[in-house]
């Protein structure tokens, strides 16, 4: 269990901030820029949720999938270690299986793509497919970070950040009337 009573510790006033593991890195680490961004993908999927209506499957998929992300951060701020301390809160397969599902089921439905679609639409759909560039960054850092000899990341949380991109894209023309409403694009159309 988490227990936050004092939200300003003054710990990282000199730039530093510290791992699940207990290492203190620099606050432009690598390592920290990917969970940020993976809070700042969470941040905006919640934005998604205010056109989305309290209730209805795509809610209930995204206040999953923000409990995910709060998991992965757990994940991404506890290096893989030979030995550790204590066992570390992963992101797991089945995790990820279940955004396939969810992918597939919305998928069933959409109209055909004859085009890349514009971010647009809905405003639901609008901020999915801001959630979809930010995840996408997630990812790109979360890569960068595994390839870093130094560092160890759990090949799962790089599988979720790749299916959850796809997941919004989906999710975003479910949100505009399963295609109906996408705005595509139209190669050269300004020239």
């Amino acid at each position: 269990m988490v227990a936050l009573n004092r939200i300003y510790t003054r710990a990282g006033d000199g730039g530093r901030t510290q791992l699940a593991d207990g290492q203190r890195r620099p606050k432009h680490d690598l390592r920290i820029d990917a969970y940020g961004t993976v809070d700042e993908t969470n941040a905006a999927i919640g934005l998604v949720r205010l056109h989305t209506g309290r209730e209805g499957d795509m809610d209930a998929m995204l206040g999953r999938i923000q409990n995910d992300l709060f998991d992965l951060g757990a994940d991404l701020a506890t290096p893989p270690s030979e030995v550790p301390k204590r066992e570390a809160l992963r992101i797991l397969p089945s995790q990820v299986d279940r955004l396939e599902r969810e992918i597939d089921a919305m998928n069933e439905a959409l109209a055909p793509l004859t085009s890349f679609i514009l971010p647009g639409g809905t405003p639901a759909a609008a901020y999915l497919h801001l959630a979809r560039t930010v995840c996408r960054r997630a990812e790109r850092l979360v890569v960068a970070l595994a390839e870093k000899p130094d560092e160890r990341v759990s090949p799962d949380s790089i599988k979720y950040l790749n299916r959850l991109s796809d997941h919004l894209f989906v999710a975003s023309r479910h949100a505009n009337g399963n295609g109906v409403a996408d705005v595509l694009w139209v190669p050269g159309q300004n020239r």
